[in-house]
């Protein structure tokens, strides 16, 4: 409907990377050229991912909570060190994510619809398939993103396979979680905890945001003020160069 009403319209320029909230195959038919900027997410991203796992895996928000309750109770948490790390996902953001996690000597496996072979033996991250990297992961991931064509879902079957204590992070889409089977796994002890920072209706208020095994962000992954910067800074020099305009530096 929007774009029925915008008919000179010729380009959209995306501050950021995700695009499934445009109707790409129709602007296709209208010839309208989309463009992003899904280079500069990237750091931002993994960094937000990295920190939920650190979170999760030592109790960060749980200590400050318990200690703003006026106790001061202990709770021993989980070195990174040989974990055995699951990625869904390995395009730009999950590649990332993976080397930063063999920096910490984590062990590192990843799945991908169209695995990059060459990237992963030169980084030591080792290739499986889906119901592999579901069953023996410490921790999974999720960096994938909205398709017709490629649909996926975490939900009851997947989750029943983890083993327990399985630690869950998102930081890609909040449809590709079933949040109703993950809260039940998480409430009846059987998973770890989950570091969340997307949902599947925002904002979100419902029932993971009354258990102490998880954290929640409010979209915020690629919220930096130095990422907000580049990405309004690329999509305008993305326009220009769609309308052969000069570039100043």
């Amino acid at each position: 409907e929007e774009l029925d009403q915008l008919p000179v319209l010729k380009c959209i320029s995306r501050s950021g990377v995700g695009i499934d909230n445009i109707d790409q195959e129709y602007a296709k038919k209208k010839n309208i050229t989309i463009l992003n900027t899904p280079d500069v997410v990237v750091q931002p991203v993994t960094e937000m991912t990295i920190a939920l796992i650190f979170d999760l895996l030592r109790f960060l928000t749980y200590h400050t909570t318990i200690i703003r309750s006026g106790q001061w109770v202990k709770k021993a948490g989980h070195t990174l060190t040989n974990r055995k790390i699951g990625i869904i996902g390995l395009g730009r953001i999950g590649k990332r994510v993976a080397e930063s996690l063999r920096f910490f000597h984590a062990d590192v496996m990843g799945y991908d619809l169209y695995p990059d072979t060459v990237w992963a033996e030169k980084h030591g991250v080792r290739i499986v398939d889906l119901t592999t990297l579901i069953k023996t992961s410490d921790i999974i991931s999720l960096h994938v993103s909205l398709s017709a064509q490629n649909p996926f879902m975490l939900g009851q079957p997947e989750f029943a396979m983890m083993k327990k204590g399985t630690i869950i992070i998102n930081t890609s889409r909040g449809q590709v979680i079933d949040e109703t089977a993950l809260y039940e796994h998480l409430s009846s002890g059987h998973l770890g905890g989950a570091g969340l920072d997307v949902f599947r209706k925002e904002p979100y208020t419902g029932p993971l945001s009354t258990l102490n095994n998880v954290v929640l962000t409010p979209h915020i992954s690629t919220l930096t003020e130095e990422s907000r910067a580049e990405m309004e800074r690329e999509s305008v020099v993305n326009l220009l160069q769609f309308l052969n305009l000069p570039i100043r530096q």
